[in-house]
């Protein structure tokens, strides 16, 4: 914008400081936050920087009455057409000759506010300091105040505040959302005392400035204690302002208070939309979902249109619950309305609510229709293809975006996208996705490490991800699960409990990388219930009872024990530590049981031998299923069943099972499946039945589980013929694992044939296949011991043998 000229200096002064006037349109609510810089003088200087005084109106314009042009200026600036404003103060000094006063000065201002032009935010300052109107009229100072907070100059803010030679309660204000802006929260603490000691009163805005700041402070305890100070500092003012709740529901709500931000939303009744929004995304945000949607009922039927904020606040709670209905109907109201099926943040969260819900191709046709495609909609659909495991979708996307529509990707783009390529066999270089974090300079930020440190462990390469998580300056709950996460995948049991051991020291020692005003602020890392399950996992691998136990009492006393997750969790572990009796009281304690624990528990008693048990537990299921108050068996409830029967001679109701599976229970018998049914009758004895129903299988599906179990039953009874079957088509089909070469070998041994087990021994040492050592794990003092067949690694394994 080209320069603005000076303005005619008047022969007198126009105002006094003591007669300084407030303009009818000036409100405190229209003053914005503003942010701080030091220095001594101002950028701006006299009009000594401007051009010339212009000449004097031509006596042939028609002439126009101050007041007309300063009505016309604010008009502009109420409306929001700032570049006219602009254009309008520039003709009234230009062509009328007419100068600024403290009416026109915070108008202009404002429209400078609204461009963020800080240079001409500059000059309209330097005409200002030549009129004398920044030291005279406190209006004009509060509204250049706004002015650089708006244009992000806070050092000017901090310097023009001190300059205000009589600062009244709009100056305060003004300066306390500026530090809001900034996010110098305790700075915001600072400034309200110095407001008190100058005898200033607080107003309503001055409240919400604190209230925020409150909610950000660094301690949460002290945040909360001051915020409820706020609070009750407004209730004997009897300020009940409905803005003043709504920041004040917001922040119980950000630190975890759900209860009082809605104890608060019901003690009054001037309510508007932002209160509603406000309680909905707090209880949201708080895990209270079924409460959230009764109040969007209750909302809608007190006659309160939801907008696109409510909208994108119910929605990832329906995503949440799987409750498609009632997305399906959310999208039907947003259709009705075109403010509303346009707004990408509906869009998004309606991609994100038919991804969750398994409705893939319905989040398309929403990404689809929609023509302003934000990063954040372009983010949603990605990661609803990845997290359906839909990869190539995912990556193709992901190219489209940028290649095609030029849009750069951020942090959350990444983290989806690495998840499918360390799943996508198309993606083979899957390295060079790194490079390309690198290169958008996303390598530090922690959700990006977070997914790196996954897919990697996901390609067999932990020690990598021991790199990343090692070199994270600040980590999260999610990295310390990650990396646990990463261990259990990969095997690494004792590296899982050792992770989990120093989380918690961590935890209860660490302190803030970073000071912020000499505070220092504890990470504490508690697990939660996805620490707990994967590192439960590790000590059923392990058999670590003791510290397994350690764990439970760690969940009761955090109440996670009845989470189905940790619950069905625990179920497993003692079952696999051989305490069937703890499973089943487990089992039996849990309120809420989903698939994954009658699953364990169906496993865990056919592990134990406990056919009948199993199978009675399995017809208890099937019955609730059909009641409506439980599940249905899935694909991995028959493989626990028909295990149970294998392990127990059941090959009667095993065989029973298998024949009404997918006319009774709609599951189609998998390759899985077959494999479980050859073992139970091979290890009945009937071999020849297991062959015949081999080769009966599917042509399409693949048969090395099922010669795999057949060869081992061969194994078991002896029969050379058949074995010598399953063998030749397991090594044609599985050539480089060890096992298929030793039970063949060990065949042939026990028949005799030496010749033949020397030779099958031969051909597997020269294709280079190695069989696993054996191991053993010992729990003792409260550490678990590992002893590797062959070696004499451990410190202890000489005198373990001694002995």
């Amino acid at each position: 914008m080209s320069a603005i000229p000076a303005p005619p200096v008047p022969t007198t002064h126009p105002v006094s400081a003591s007669s300084s006037v407030v303009p009818p349109s000036y409100h405190p609510s229209h003053v914005s936050p503003p942010p701080p810089v030091p220095g001594n003088t101002f950028p701006i200087t006299t009009s000594s920087a401007l051009p010339p005084p212009p000449p004097p109106p031509h006596p042939s314009l028609p002439t126009r009455p101050r007041s007309s042009w300063i009505e016309s200026l604010r008009s502009q600036a109420r409306s929001n057409l700032f570049p006219d404003a602009v254009s309008t103060y520039a003709d009234m000094m230009a062509l009328a000759g007419i100068p600024p006063d403290q009416f026109a000065f915070p108008a202009v201002l404002k429209a400078a506010a609204g461009l963020r032009d800080l240079n001409l935010g500059r000059q309209i300052h330097a005409h200002a300091v030549k009129l004398g109107y920044e030291q005279s009229s406190v209006t004009v100072a509060n509204t250049l105040l706004t002015m650089y907070d708006k244009c992000g100059d806070i050092g000017n803010v901090f310097k023009l505040f001190d300059r205000i030679p009589e600062r009244d309660q709009v100056s305060w204000n003004s300066m306390l959302a500026a530090l809001c802006r900034d996010e110098e929260w305790v700075l915001v603490l600072d400034c309200f005392r110095s407001m008190v000691v100058e005898n200033l009163e607080p107003s309503s805005f001055t409240l919400v400035s604190l209230v925020l700041a409150c909610s950000n402070l660094p301690r949460g305890d002290d945040g909360l204690k001051l915020g409820k100070q706020v609070h009750a500092y407004s209730l004997r003012k009897g300020d009940q302002k409905t803005f003043t709740n709504n920041s004040l529901m917001a922040m119980y709500s950000k630190l975890g208070r759900a209860g009082d931000s809605r104890a608060l939303f019901e003690s009054f009744e001037d309510r508007d939309l932002i209160s509603w929004n406000t309680i909905i995304s707090s209880l949201g945000q708080n895990e209270c979902f079924l409460e959230t949607l009764m109040l969007l009922v209750r909302m809608v039927r007190d006659g309160i249109s939801p907008d696109g904020v409510t909208i994108a606040s119910v929605l990832p709670i329906c995503a949440q619950l799987k409750m498609l209905n009632a997305g399906r109907e959310i999208h039907a109201y947003a259709l009705r309305n075109e403010a509303l099926i346009g707004n990408s943040f509906v869009g998004s969260a309606l991609v994100d609510m038919y991804c969750n819900c398994g409705w893939i191709e319905s989040g398309r046709r929403v990404f689809d229709s929609l023509s302003d495609r934000q990063i954040g909609l372009w983010n949603a659909m990605i990661a609803g293809y990845a997290q359906n495991e839909q990869d190539h979708e995912a990556l193709s996307l992901f190219l489209e975006m940028e290649a095609i529509w030029g849009l750069s990707s951020n942090a959350t783009t990444i983290a989806s996208i690495l998840r499918a390529c360390a799943r996508c066999e198309a993606f083979c270089v899957k390295e060079s996705i790194h490079g390309h974090v690198i290169k958008k300079g996303l390598q530090s930020d922690m959700y990006v490490q977070n997914a790196l440190m996954d897919m990697y462990a996901r390609m067999g390469k932990i020690g990598i991800s021991r790199i990343i998580f090692d070199s994270m300056e600040v980590r999260d709950l999610v990295s310390w699960n990650t990396m646990i996460t990463a261990s259990v995948i990969s095997e690494c049991h004792e590296s899982a409990l050792a992770l989990l051991m120093e989380m918690q020291s961590r935890g209860k020692d660490a302190r803030k990388e970073e000071d912020m005003y000499n505070d220092k602020k504890v990470h504490v890392w508690k697990p939660n219930s996805v620490t707990l399950m994967t590192v439960l996992l590790g000590c059923a691998s392990l058999a670590a009872i003791l510290k397994g136990k350690e764990i439970h009492g760690y969940a009761i006393r955090n109440s996670l024990a009845l989470d189905v997750a940790v619950g069905s969790a625990l179920v497993d572990m003692y079952a696999k530590c051989g305490c069937s009796y703890l499973s089943r009281r487990m089992f039996d304690q849990m309120p809420v049981r989903n698939i994954i624990t009658w699953n364990v528990i169906i496993m865990a008693y056919g592990m134990h031998g406990k056919g009948k048990e199993a199978l009675q537990l399995f017809n208890n299921m099937v019955e609730d299923g059909a009641n409506g108050e439980g599940v249905m068996p899935n694909e991995v409830t028959f493989i626990a069943i028909f295990a149970a029967c294998s392990h127990s001679g059941m090959v009667e109701e095993g065989m029973q099972l298998f024949c009404r599976m997918k006319n009774e229970y709609g599951v189609e018998p998998s390759p899985d499946h077959y494999a479980c049914v050859v073992d139970l009758l091979g290890r009945a004895g009937q071999v020849a039945e297991a062959f015949r129903l081999i080769d009966s299988m599917p042509t399409e599906y693949d048969r090395s589980g099922a010669w795999s179990s057949l060869l081992g039953a061969c194994r078991i009874h002896q029969n050379l013929e058949v074995g010598e079957i399953a063998a030749m088509n397991l090594l044609e089909l599985e050539p480089d694992v060890a096992s298929h070469y030793v039970l063949l070998s060990n065949i042939y041994s026990s028949a005799g044939l030496w010749d033949k087990a020397m030779d099958v021994r031969r051909k597997m040492k020269e294709r280079g296949v190695r069989k696993e050592p054996g191991c053993s794990w010992i729990e003792f003092a409260d550490e678990v011991h590992k002893f590797i067949a062959g070696e004499s690694s451990h410190l202890q394994s000489q005198e373990s043998t001694d002995s």
